[in-house]
């Protein structure tokens, strides 16, 4: 049975209005992208799109990777009804990121619904900071994939999950191809492009502009230009004619850059800011679904695109949502609680639905109890007064302590109840709020999608894009 799934809004969603016309987009960008229908309908001849795009992740990433993705596809949908032209959605990805350990683990829930780590291995603190188009899996993902396999549940789906992601996370694969390739398995027969962004072909086309942003200078100092030098990936900043890396601090000349550019294209590199703007030259992209970060910053962006004469992509807000397992359901109606329930303080919401456990009678007496020490003390500190007000204080501390004597009373008891053993109500809390807030963060940036699908099976996949497509207006 599929699980429930709750969308979570980022923000309205607005659809643009159309700021550009449809295009062809070069052969060079479409040689980047993975073979399919999305493919095709972008080679076919004048096109819109609507972008997304993500750094390459471990066994596909969190799950917001997806939603970006069936956003973009939705999206497309509905524009394309709309607007009566080839609207293409696609995924880029962004290969040149060279931040290992955004890439190096995931997380999934267990057969016992445990929150557990994946790390397939770390990148020691004085190596390059290699793009992960050029770090290979290795052959620590079979361990990786070992662990997946091993601590998740027994189910009809299983073997058919891990089978897939054998397919592409191969010890000879690069991240960011294993990485392209699960997504475009999923995805890709629902009319996603995925664009690796990093391919030779798409560098070529995208060297020239990024040559550009040599001429802005950002207001950290340093221009939105990164170069692969001795320490790897690395910000340049203007010194005279001359441009030097931030860490490895060589020195590079235009002309250098420029032949860097020819011969090489796969050493020079967009920073975040500048990324959206190369895009926008590459594609004729109407619209990019964006999560909470990337609203922010491709406002930040904008002064680029007017430095550089280019039309910007809008942003609108990805799809967000929850997927709620039918044991954390059931906990949610047993105890009249909402999704932001868990997301508290620690034992904040156990201490509360513990309370609730204790016996009826319990309860009732500690009731009794305080509205008693209240009553009397009020009656005994009017009496007092009367007679020596200097004893008032005396009075309410003697009714505190005793109300506070209740109060340890109460909390005694339920770290009683949370001690006993077995599938407590504080077992099943932990496990629900792992399963929709894990580690403390939103079930959609921890979680990825293998650990689901082991779960449910390919129809969970359905399901979400039929929530999406609900929400794009595109169903």
């Amino acid at each position: 049975m599929i699980p429930k799934i709750v969308a979570t809004p980022i923000a309205p969603l607005a659809l643009p209005e159309p700021r550009i016309a449809p295009r062809r987009v070069a052969p060079d960008v479409v040689a980047a992208a993975l073979p399919g229908p999305g493919r095709d309908r972008l080679a076919a001849g004048e096109v819109l799109v609507v972008t997304t795009g993500q750094q390459p992740g471990l066994f596909t990433g969190p799950l917001y990777t997806v939603y970006k993705a069936l956003s973009a596809i939705a999206l497309a949908r509905r524009l394309e009804r709309e607007r009566r032209v080839p609207v293409v959605p696609v995924f880029w990805v962004a290969g040149d990121d060279h931040d290992f350990a955004e890439a190096n683990h995931t997380w999934f829930l267990n057969a016992g619904g445990d929150l557990v780590q994946i790390v397939l291995r770390e990148r020691a603190a004085d190596a390059p900071l290699v793009p992960v188009a050029r770090e290979p899996c290795g052959p620590d993902i079979v361990a990786a994939l070992a662990q997946l396999r091993d601590g998740t549940p027994e189910t009809e789906f299983k073997a058919g999950v891990i089978a897939w992601l054998e397919r592409w996370y191969r010890p000879e694969a690069t991240l960011a191809d294993a990485f392209a390739g699960a997504l475009d398995s999923v995805l890709g027969p629902r009319g996603l492009v995925v664009l690796r962004a990093y391919d030779a072909s798409a560098k070529k086309v995208a060297a020239p502009w990024v040559l550009k942003g040599l001429d802005l200078t950002l207001s950290d100092g340093y221009t939105p230009v990164l170069v692969e030098a001795r320490q790897g990936r690395d910000r340049l900043q203007r010194e005279g004619e001359a441009f030097v890396t931030r860490r490895s601090g060589e020195r590079f000349s235009r002309a250098q850059l420029e032949r860097i550019a020819v011969e090489a294209p796969d050493r020079l590199s967009p920073n975040v800011l500048l990324r959206p703007v190369v895009e926008a030259t590459l594609l004729p992209t109407v619209a990019y679904a964006a999560g909470p970060a990337e609203l922010q910053y491709l406002q930040d962006a904008v002064p680029l695109y007017e430095a550089l004469g280019v039309t910007r992509q809008l942003p609108v807000p990805r799809w967000s949502g929850v997927i709620v397992e039918g044991r954390v359901e059931k906990l949610m109606e047993r105890h009249e609680i909402d999704l932001a329930a868990f997301d508290g303080k620690p034992g904040e919401l156990e201490a509360r639905l513990v309370r609730h456990e204790l016996p009826p009678e319990t309860v009732a007496t500690l009731a009794t109890l305080r509205s008693g020490i209240e009553e009397q003390y009020g009656r005994l500190l009017a009496s007092v007064v009367k007679i020596d007000p200097t004893l008032e204080r005396t009075v309410e501390s003697a009714r505190n302590a005793a109300l506070a004597g209740a109060q340890t009373i109460e909390k005694k008891l339920v770290a009683s109840l949370k001690r006993l053993e077995g599938e407590t109500l504080v077992r099943q809390i932990a496990r629900a709020r792992a399963a929709v807030y894990p580690a403390g963060q939103p079930q959609e940036r921890v979680l990825t999608l293998p650990s689901f699908l082991i779960r449910y099976g390919p129809a969970l996949v359905d399901a979400l894009e039929q929530e999406v497509a609900r929400w794009a207006g595109a169903s």
